[in-house]
């Protein structure tokens, strides 16, 4: 019986997708619906479909700030959520936190060397697992947090450093309004090049695509980009920027990568558990099974 999973997303509609794809046997529809970043249809869909799909994906809007082993729940996301009462919803950070970690590690087995080499992690609130990943490979990671997403230019030049401004600094972001942290509607069209020595100084680019795009310059000359939600013309827009490598953390389907969300809401629905009862090593035993292989493009 085909699984539906449905992310409602603040993106834009642009960027709209429906692909068809098996996993472990059992026939799933993947769509991405965007909202242009208006909440209140966000919010109107998700009632409209609920208890109607298997699964919903959070898109363009995480539920928590993630700093270690503690979560901060967004004010805004909480009100979204209310609005399912029967179909699970995810955001994707249980699979950003055990996909991502294991994705790294396997590129390190295969021979990619990350020691030494300056990361830039654009928003490790949201990517916390992919720091840390990159970090224990060796890389040199720098976190982007309050450069990206708060508009300081403050790098923050290690984990623990990261870690001692978050536990005080998230607690308040989270009761601001979304739209304030991160790029949503139209405003993910826009790029407007800002902080350029911050993306001239890393030698890889990692997280979240949106954050990644919304400032970056008009050359990124032999940058290696890991990411996961993009779409082929993104993928145009990269190669002229002279991009070295592509690396996305999600599978491609039909053209294009979907967000973690999307594959988060898949795995619920095959784990036949709420999201809340799933633990890091359900996530790892069902990764082993569906073999989720990162696409990486060289230019």
């Amino acid at each position: 019986m085909l699984k539906r999973v449905v992310s409602i997303s603040l993106g834009s509609s642009q960027r709209d997708h429906v692909a068809r794809a098996e996993f472990l046997g059992v026939p799933f529809e993947l769509s991405r619906i965007g909202t242009d970043g208006d909440m209140e249809k966000m919010i109107s869909l998700i009632r409209e479909m609920d208890g109607k799909v298997d699964a919903f994906g959070l898109g363009g809007m995480d539920l928590y700030l993630r700093v270690g082993s503690r979560k901060y729940l967004l004010r805004d996301a909480a009100r979204v959520v209310r609005a399912a009462q029967k179909t699970p919803i995810v955001d994707g950070g249980g699979l950003k936190d055990t996909l991502e970690r294991r994705i790294i590690a396997k590129l390190a087995a295969q021979g990619f060397d990350f020691r030494g080499k300056k990361a830039l992690v654009v928003c490790a609130v949201d990517r916390f697992g992919l720091a840390e990943a990159l970090a224990e490979a060796g890389a040199q990671v720098t976190c982007g947090d309050l450069i990206f997403g708060l508009g300081l230019p403050i790098p923050l030049r290690s984990l623990p450093t990261f870690r001692r401004v978050a536990y005080v600094v998230a607690p308040v972001v989270r009761l601001l309004p979304f739209k304030m942290l991160y790029p949503t509607g139209k405003e993910q069209e826009k790029v407007e090049p800002r902080y350029t020595r911050f993306y001239d100084e890393a030698e890889i680019i990692a997280g979240d695509f949106h954050f990644i795009r919304r400032f970056m310059p008009e050359r990124l000359t032999g940058k290696i980009i890991i990411t996961n939600t993009v779409t082929p013309k993104d993928i145009e827009e990269l190669r002229k920027r002279e991009i070295k490598t592509l690396i996305t953390t999600t599978p491609e389907f039909q053209g294009r990568s979907f967000g973690t969300n999307v594959l988060e809401g898949v795995i619920v629905v095959l784990s036949g558990k709420r999201p809340e009862e799933l633990t890091r090593e359900d996530y790892n035993t069902l990764l082993d099974r569906l073999g989720f292989e990162p696409r990486i493009l060289n230019f």
